[in-house]
């Protein structure tokens, strides 16, 4: 059984629109399929791509589960936002299902903290899971050293995070610093390299995974054969709608600081009433 979750918002003339979709698959009454097969991104509206996932589509497919008991959750998955990956780990972690996580092709980046959610994780001698130190990246936004100090502060607190929970899936013998230097180092691992260091299951190679990752060129050491696949699908994309979607973006900001905006003086009305 397969089942759609359609998403909508509202465009700046406040008409409803259909902004993506989740779809849960081979659902029954004890399992169900959770794909992760793009970039993870904050918000509906940092998506590209209807691959794209966001942390509500993860509450909106567990809320959907009843009593589901079994999670297989297939990843395929370039990267993305720190945030919302560690927050789609917790809630995968929360949840009362036991979550057997199949790595398709590669786990790259926070997409590969979301892996280590399985009880149980598999991946193929030729796929990837990739890890390295958590960044920002910034956008219309001008920073100074405080906020950069700042920002600094919070990615090693986040670094220290990930490592924490690269641990619980780390074989016994192998040390916190081995797998911080790893992390140090953006090291690109294969199955049988994964095998040195975690407790995953690695199964003969299968048929290569396609993957597209707009992460895929801020890596320093990605593989020549995954930027020369991103480079010839980013080639198709049209600059019209790459334009229409970082105006809608956009406007989605205005409206929402307008929103916190008028929020704000409601408040300090009634408080000055009183």
């Amino acid at each position: 059984m397969s089942k759609i979750l359609k998403f909508q918002t509202k465009d700046k003339k406040g008409l409803i629109r259909t902004s993506g979709s989740f779809e849960i698959k081979n659902q029954t009454d004890i399992s169900a399929d959770l794909f992760i097969m793009g970039d993870i991104v904050s918000d509906e509206w940092g998506k590209w791509c209807d691959d794209d996932t966001c942390p509500s589509d993860i509450i909106d497919f567990l809320k959907n589960l009843d009593n589901v008991s079994e999670i297989n959750l297939h990843i395929n998955s370039g990267g993305g936002s720190v945030y919302a990956g560690i927050a789609i780990y917790n809630m995968l972690k929360r949840h009362n299902a036991t979550v057997t996580t199949y790595i398709d092709g590669i786990a790259a980046s926070i997409a590969s903290v979301i892996a280590c959610a399985g009880d149980k994780i598999i991946m193929p001698k030729n796929a990837t899971f990739m890890i390295h130190k958590p960044a920002n990246g910034y956008f219309f936004t001008m920073m100074n050293a405080d906020d950069l100090r700042k920002d600094a502060d919070m990615l090693d607190i986040c670094q220290k995070s990930i490592i924490n929970t690269y641990m619980t899936k780390a074989k016994e013998g192998i040390t916190e610093q081995q797998i911080n230097d790893l992390v140090n180092a953006e090291s690109w691992l294969v199955g049988d390299d994964v095998s040195e260091f975690f407790d995953f299951e690695i199964e003969e190679s299968n048929q290569a995974v396609a993957c597209s990752s707009a992460y895929f060129d801020k890596y320093d050491h990605t593989p020549n054969n995954l930027i020369k696949g991103d480079e010839e699908k980013k080639a198709t994309v049209n600059a019209d709608d790459v334009a229409k979607r970082v105006i809608d973006i956009l406007d989605k900001r205005e409206q929402d600081t307008r929103e916190q905006t008028k929020t704000d003086l409601l408040k300090d009305l009634d408080q000055y009433g009183k």
